[in-house]
C-alpha cells in the first residue's frame, strides 16, 4: 500500500495526510504495511515533502516580499536541491489580509537560489507557485547579479510595478555557478508571461491587483521582456511566450532567462522523491488533496500520482476534502474511486477544523472498500 497524497491545504500538511491515512487503514487491517511518500507539485509543500522522502531540510535568512527579513528553508540532498519559492516570496509571508501586487518582490527567492548554490547543489528543483509577487522575477535575479536601472542610473523600485520604469539591463554579473547547474522549474502553471493568459491577468487578482493593477503589471512586464531582448536577444522575447513563463507572478520568465528548463511540477518532483521504486512495491495506490476538481486535471499532484500509477498497472484511490469531479473525469484520470471528507460530515467547516481524525473514518471505509 502506497499513500502519495498532497496537502489537503489549510488543514493537514501532506505528511499529516498520510499518517491519518495509514491510521485509519489500520483500523481495518492492523499490520497493514503502508509505505508513505507525501508528494507536491512544485507550490507551497514541496520542501516539506522533499524532506518526508529523506532531504535535509536547511534554512537561512532572506529577503520577504515587502522587504523584511524571513527565514526560509530548501531542502538539500547530496549535490541536488529543492526550492520553493513561496518560502520566501510567497502569499504565506504577507501579514493577514495584506496584499502588494505592485511592490511585492522575488529577492529572496534568488538569496534562497543563491544559499542553495553555496551549499554545494549542482541541480537546482524549483518549485514556483503561491506567490504574493508578479515582478517577472526581476528580483530573483537581482538577488543572484543582475542589475537593473532607470534611465538617470538609479536602481529601480521592488515589484512588477516599477519595472515601467526600467531602461537598462546588465546580466553579465549572474552568478556564473548557475552556468553549470541544472535548473529545472518546476509548475503546474503553463500560462505566458503577458497578455489575457498572463501573470498579471490570470492570477494578480489573487494577490489583490485590481483591474487597473493587473493593466500596469501587464504593461510594465511587456516592457521589462522587451528591455531584456535588447540586452540578450530574441531569446528573451521567445521566453516570455514560452509556457511556463507566467509561473509564480512570472518568475518563471526570470528562471527561463538564466536557462532552467520548465518541467511539470508533479512529473520532476515524484523524480526526486523515488516515486518509481515505491510504486513498484505497491499493490494500491491512495492519492489526494483538499478538493479534487477541474483544476486537479490539470498537472496537480493526484492527476500526476494517477498517470503515472495507471502507466505501471497499478490501482489508485483518492481522498480529498471536497469533491467536484464526476466519476467519468475520475476514471479518465486513472483514479477509480475518490472518496471525501464531506461524504462523512456534510459540514464544511467542520471538515476543515477536524480534518485529521474525519479523514482517518475516510481511510476506514477505502480499507473496507478495498483490503477485505
Amino acid at each position: 500500500m502506497l499513500v502519495a497524497a498532497d496537502k489537503f491545504k489549510g488543514s493537514l500538511t501532506a505528511v499529516q495526510v498520510a499518517e491519518r491515512v495509514t491510521a485509519g487503514l489500520r483500523r481495518v487491517v492492523p499490520d497493514l504495511e503502508v509505505e508513505a511518500l507525501p508528494v507536491a507539485d512544485g507550490g507551497d509543500g514541496t520542501v516539506d515533502a522533499a524532506v518526508a522522502a529523506g532531504f535535509e531540510r536547511r534554512e537561512v535568512r532572506v529577503t520577504g516580499p515587502l522587504g523584511d527579513e524571513v527565514t526560509a528553508a530548501f531542502a538539500l540532498r547530496g549535490d541536488t536541491a529543492v526550492v520553493e519559492m513561496a518560502e520566501a516570496s510567497g502569499l504565506q509571508r504577507l501579514p493577514e489580509g495584506v496584499f502588494a501586487p505592485l511592490t511585492a518582490s522575488t529577492y529572496g527567492s534568488g538569496e534562497l537560489l543563491r544559499a542553495a548554490l553555496d551549499a554545494g547543489a549542482r541541480t537546482l528543483v524549483f518549485g514556483v507557485g503561491g506567490s504574493a509577487t508578479t515582478d517577472g522575477g526581476a528580483g530573483m535575479l537581482s538577488a543572484l547579479g543582475a542589475r537593473f536601472r532607470r534611465a538617470d542610473g538609479s536602481p529601480l523600485a521592488p515589484g512588477g510595478g516599477g519595472l515601467a520604469d526600467l531602461a537598462h539591463a546588465d546580466l553579465s554579473d549572474l552568478d556564473p555557478r548557475l552556468a553549470e547547474t541544472e535548473f529545472v522549474l518546476a509548475s503546474d502553471v503553463d500560462n505566458p508571461l503577458t497578455g489575457p493568459k498572463g501573470a498579471p491577468a490570470v492570477y494578480g487578482p489573487q494577490k489583490g491587483a485590481s483591474p487597473e493593477d493587473v493593466a500596469a503589471l501587464d504593461a510594465a512586464l511587456a516592457h521589462y521582456a522587451k528591455v531584456l531582448e535588447e540586452a540578450i536577444g530574441p531569446r528573451a522575447a521567445a521566453y516570455a511566450a514560452s509556457p511556463g513563463a507566467g509561473a509564480a507572478g512570472g518568475i518563471g520568465y526570470g528562471a527561463l532567462i538564466v536557462g532552467a528548463r520548465f518541467r511539470a511540477g508533479i512529473e520532476v518532483m515524484l523524480d526526486v522523491l523515488g516515486f518509481a521504486p515505491a510504486l513498484e512495491r505497491a499493490s494500491l495506490v491512495i492519492t489526494g488533496e483538499g478538493s479534487l476538481d477541474e483544476q486537479t486535471l490539470h498537472g496537480k499532484a493526484p492527476a500526476g500520482v494517477a498517470a503515472a500509477a495507471r502507466a505501471a498497472g497499478k490501482e489508485v484511490v483518492a481522498v480529498c476534502g471536497r469533491l467536484a469531479l464526476a466519476p467519468e473525469a475520475l476514471g479518465r484520470a486513472g483514479i477509480r474511486r475518490a472518496y471525501a471528507l464531506t461524504d462523512v460530515e456534510p459540514d464544511v467547516a467542520r471538515c476543515i477544523a477536524e480534518a485529521g481524525p474525519i479523514l482517518e473514518r475516510v481511510a476506514e471505509r477505502v480499507g473496507a472498500d478495498f483490503l477485505n
